[in-house]
């Protein structure tokens, strides 16, 4: 008997039929994403640290083989279930307060690696009993490491994370209180990432692990009055901590440029290097394109300011300021900054090769940044300085000498290609460049004036969608246009004209047929 062929309602296959597409293009982007290599590497994590975590204590039991070298299958099971819980609530932390790790597979990768060299540093301290203090030491480590590469309240709760790790490797050992350990690696770890905020000295770190080592100190001998440990024992084991918690920011010093080439950052005292005006790049500026170099200068203190109004960096602001226009060394003679009173030579080329002249000095700033090394930080100022804005002028220009005769100016064709600001620092410098760029052609500036004009052009900003991809929000532009209009009224303060003897031949505005007033000293 032949069988019924079972009916399908039309609205269920053009469902099936949509659906398909859907998930395959889920699937695409999922793969094409990093979160294959996240996945990758978190496995692989688990793997190394159930296979360092199960390991026994005694080193002996390595190549003993009545002993063997490994805790029985169900430990080690178990041990790999409470890592693996561990790296899930690691992952979800890290999606959630710093998204862009998992952006970048490098970044990933780092973090891991420090995890496990540090598990392995307390796994060798776990062999012999006086040497426990050694995971106070490690704890510290990531504290430091990752509040310098991140941020403190990243810094805290991923040390937590490291420190329950941690302990597990004293699990076996019932002559360490696991409690007392904790304590002891969370009392360090929190006294740095609190007290570290930036690098601006070279003194900072071993000040911050000086003030953690005693806090250390007092909460490993408080322990060791609670369990009634003799004094000789409680001193030899507070000593030994905070010598070691010392002995971490000593270390860390010596490899801050390695930790900030591995995370791909660059520290306060990094940025102070960079903005020292000897630096070749800099120099460079100065010599070939002077104008862009006083402007960039002018551009560092109000962004500098701006940013300390919203709590942001306002040192990364003054120091991306510096070099967010190194693009024009290749060509100064194109930008008006730059001519000194000279014919402009845009006047001899037609809208199109003007706007391809002033959109090169990104690719040209990018270039330069990579041939002179300078940190993907500083960088990110260069590339996102006029986001994906319109030159307005040689747009307008265009379109007068097109006459409507042909077919109309795309405005895509005269924007700057992005990208636009991903961080608050970045947006900041773009809209001081924009204004001071628009009150500089102004005249006969005000406070007020300059209150709108900032205004003005900071709504344009937002409108044409350029503060989209980063976290500013309305209130913190709000105070971001006060700083600049402030920084900018005090850069344009009007002066009192100095007298001149009546002798002297009366000068003629060059705008204005009529002679220049002259104000005595009583008007002024």
């Amino acid at each position: 008997m032949a069988l019924k062929k079972k009916k399908v309602s039309a609205r269920r296959q053009h469902v099936r039929k949509t659906m398909s597409p859907e998930r395959f293009a889920r699937l695409a982007a999922f793969a094409n994403s990093t979160m294959p290599i996240a996945i990758g590497v978190m496995v692989l994590f688990i793997a190394a640290a159930t296979t360092l975590l199960g390991t026994e204590m005694a080193p002996k039991r390595l190549f003993d083989p009545e002993n063997p070298a490994f805790k029985p299958w169900p430990q080690i099971a178990a041990i790999a279930t409470l890592v693996a819980l561990v790296c899930v609530g690691m992952s979800l932390y890290i999606k959630h307060y710093e998204p862009r790790i998992l952006r970048r597979p490098t970044r990933i990768i780092a973090l891991g690696g420090l995890f496990l060299i540090l598990l392995f540093i307390t796994k060798v301290g776990s062999f012999d009993e006086d040497w426990t203090y050694l995971a106070t030491g490690s704890a510290v480590t990531c504290g430091i490491i990752l509040t310098i590469a991140y941020s403190q309240r990243f810094a805290i709760g991923m040390t937590l994370f490291y420190c329950i790790l941690a302990c597990f490797v004293f699990f076996a050992n019932d002559k360490v209180g696991i409690i007392e350990l904790f304590l002891m690696m969370t009392a360090g770890f929190m006294t740095c990432c609190f007290f570290l905020k930036e690098i601006r000295t070279r003194m900072k770190l071993i000040e911050v692990t000086a003030l953690a080592a005693t806090v250390v100190f007092v909460t490993s001998v408080a322990l060791g009055v609670i369990h009634k440990l003799p004094n000789g024992v409680i001193f030899f084991t507070s000593g030994a901590a905070a010598a070691i918690t010392i002995a971490v920011g000593v270390v860390i010093q010596g490899f801050l440029p390695v930790i900030e080439k591995v995370f791909g950052i660059a520290t306060s005292m990094t940025l102070l290097d960079y903005s020292d005006a000897n630096q070749p790049l800099l120099r460079k500026l100065a010599m070939d394109a002077p104008g862009t170099f006083s402007h960039s200068l002018l551009i560092g203190s109000i962004s500098e300011a701006a940013a300390e109004a919203i709590n942001a960096n306002g040192l990364l602001c003054r120091v991306g300021a510096y070099y967010h226009d190194i693009g024009k060394i290749n060509k100064p003679p194109y930008f008006i900054e730059n001519q000194m009173g000279s014919a402009s030579r845009h006047e001899q080329l037609s809208p199109a090769m003007s706007q391809l002249v002033i959109v090169g000095h990104v690719k040209d700033g990018i270039e330069i940044a990579k041939e002179f090394g300078l940190p993907s930080v500083l960088r990110q100022f260069i590339e996102t300085h006029h986001g994906t804005t319109l030159i307005e002028y040689f747009y307008h220009e265009a379109k007068k000498k097109q006459g409507g005769k042909e077919a109309p100016v795309s405005e895509n064709e005269f924007r700057y290609p992005g990208p636009k600001p991903k961080s608050k620092e970045a947006a900041i410098v773009m809209l001081a460049d924009t204004v001071e760029s628009a009150v500089r052609s102004m005249t006969e500036l005000t406070p007020t004036r300059i209150e709108v004009i900032v205004h003005n052009m900071a709504m344009k900003r937002l409108q044409d969608g350029q503060f989209d991809e980063c976290d500013l929000t309305l209130r913190e532009l709000s105070r971001i246009e006060a700083s600049i209009s402030k920084s900018l009224s005090a850069h344009h303060h009007g002066r009192i004209a100095y007298p001149k003897s009546p002798d002297e031949p009366v000068e003629t505005d060059s705008r204005h047929p009529q002679p220049a007033v002259r104000k005595s000293n009583k008007d002024a």
